[in-house]
């Protein structure tokens, strides 16, 4: 089966059972060891970032998208490594999103120039830092997974991810990245995301409903830098608020060129304790 043919029908399963939805009206200015806490080594990661907002009544389709890409995927060495990133713009219209952040809408509207896209909107998938996917658009998200399933990457490896036994809200991790044969600077970033939380909405375009989400982003930090011919390795140490379940957070680890720019590569696992 040619690849083009091979990810169109990939994503239009995907899309089953999923109703594809215009896009928000709200702006703002500007493998199957995944499933055992870890990549496997030889997967070939696809950064897909989901900008969203519970009180958009637009985004519950796209988060059931991005739980389906979640699972692990029939397409041999490929891995979706996704983050939903909930934006703050839509908090003032009756629903103050929970999972919310000021530095996550920053973030949209650092791709919004660097894409020079027209404009941030909910919801917004953005695949490995360089293209714009529409859900409702399966042949443009056809070239765009083609073409990130060709590009290549740089090695990123998430060590043993552990809780402090004396202290549960820090989480530490050895992130690695093989940088010496690639020739760009970029940046290493570390995201501590929930696996899934619900909500009952209570007001907003989504009053009354119950949504449920992965991937939720509670920290996105930049650790360190990658130097162009080296290598990069540090044990990061990461808080959680106390109220969070442990076993309920998965950590990702990416390379990104500033901007932000292209991701050269990706990794994500879960704490063992």
């Amino acid at each position: 089966m040619k690849p083009a043919v091979y990810w169109l029908i990939l994503f239009g399963v995907l899309l089953a059972g999923v109703v594809s939805a215009e896009p928000g009206q709200k702006q703002t200015a500007a493998n199957s060891s995944a499933v055992a806490g870890t990549a496997a080594v030889d997967a070939h990661p696809i950064l897909v970032e989901l900008f969203t907002s519970e009180g958009c009544s637009s985004c519950p389709p796209a988060d059931a998208l991005l739980e389906k890409m979640d699972r692990p995927t029939a397409i041999p060495g490929a891995q979706f490594v996704v983050l939903s990133e909930h934006v703050d713009y839509w908090d003032h219209d009756g629903w103050k999103d929970p999972h919310s952040s000021g530095a996550l809408t920053e973030r949209q509207n650092e791709y919004v120039q660097e894409l020079r896209l027209k404009t941030a909107y909910t919801p917004q998938f953005i695949v490995d830092g360089t293209s714009e996917v529409r859900a409702n658009d399966g042949q443009a998200a056809n070239k765009v997974f083609q073409e990130a399933v060709s590009a290549a990457k740089i090695p990123v490896r998430i060590g043993e991810v552990s809780i402090d036994p004396g202290n549960p809200s820090v989480v530490r991790a050895r992130i690695e990245v093989d940088g010496e044969s690639d020739s760009r600077n970029a940046d290493v970033y570390v995201a501590v995301a929930l696996d899934r939380v619900e909500s009952q909405v209570l007001h907003g375009e989504n009053g009354g409903k119950h949504l449920a989400h992965v991937a939720v982003v509670v920290q996105l930090t930049k650790v360190g830098k990658l130097a162009k011919g080296k290598n990069f390795a540090e044990t990061v140490q990461l808080k959680i608020k106390p109220a969070v379940d442990p076993k309920n957070v998965r950590i990702v680890a990416f390379v990104q060129e500033s901007g932000p720019g292209k991701v050269l590569g990706a990794a994500l696992r879960r704490p063992t304790s």
